[in-house]
């Protein structure tokens, strides 16, 4: 007989991190996706640079988790693969919900969806699939997933500000591959406020940018 692929549901527990107070000051609640490689506890210091009595930051940390070659000494994580991708989805965007509720950010009226590399294609169908309303949505350094299309942006709001970053020198991203993804964002985002963002550099977090998204 072949072998046999089953299903099952159980209660999982991850981990998030944050930055920051949430209390009455803050005007910006910064919900950011780290790219594949990294831990969100490390990752999230790329915004200590926000002004701390306006911004709160959270960062949640994805499932899978794997030592990183060659020595095997550091962790990293990854949201998704190719494999069982759709289940996989579902089980971030489960995840994504719990810490919403459980930071009380929802209805938030500054927030601030940003994702670095991978992390851009578990927000942006994080934000189609809860038709998440944001005042900036943050793409950085990552491809906009194919299926994507523009009907599943439409609900919002012509004054949400879309930010597409890219470094000039990334070695993910060639000529073609950047036209191809700023024809993306402009077919999806053409209807907000969306920026085309390069910057001189590599396949990096760019902190400069980051501080200069908010006032």
């Amino acid at each position: 007989m072949n072998p046999e692929d089953k299903q099952i549901s159980y209660k999982i527990t991850n981990t998030y991190s944050t930055l920051n107070k949430l209390t009455d000051t803050i005007e910006h609640v910064w919900f950011v996706c780290h790219g594949m490689g990294y831990l969100s506890r490390y990752f999230i210091n790329y915004f200590n640079d926000l002004n701390k009595e306006m911004n709160y930051v959270i960062a949640p940390q994805a499932q899978s988790k794997y030592y990183i070659t060659p020595k095997l000494k550091h962790v990293g994580a990854s949201w998704l693969t190719k494999e069982n991708t759709i289940q996989e989805t579902e089980n971030v965007m489960e995840y994504f919900d719990s810490i919403f509720e459980n930071e009380s950010i929802n209805g938030f009226k500054n927030l601030i969806i940003l994702g670095y590399s991978q992390g851009v294609s578990v927000v942006l169908r994080y934000i189609k699939t809860r038709q998440l309303q944001c005042s900036q949505i943050v793409l950085m350094s990552g491809g906009i997933p194919k299926e994507l299309t523009v009907s599943d942006f439409s609900f919002l709001k012509p004054d949400t500000i879309v930010s597409f970053i890219y470094g000039d020198n990334d070695a993910y991203l060639n000529e073609d591959r950047i036209l191809q993804e700023k024809n993306r964002a402009f077919a999806l985002f053409g209807h907000v406020n969306l920026n085309i963002i390069p910057f001189e550099g590599i396949h990096e977090v760019n902190k400069n940018i980051i501080n200069q998204l908010v006032n």
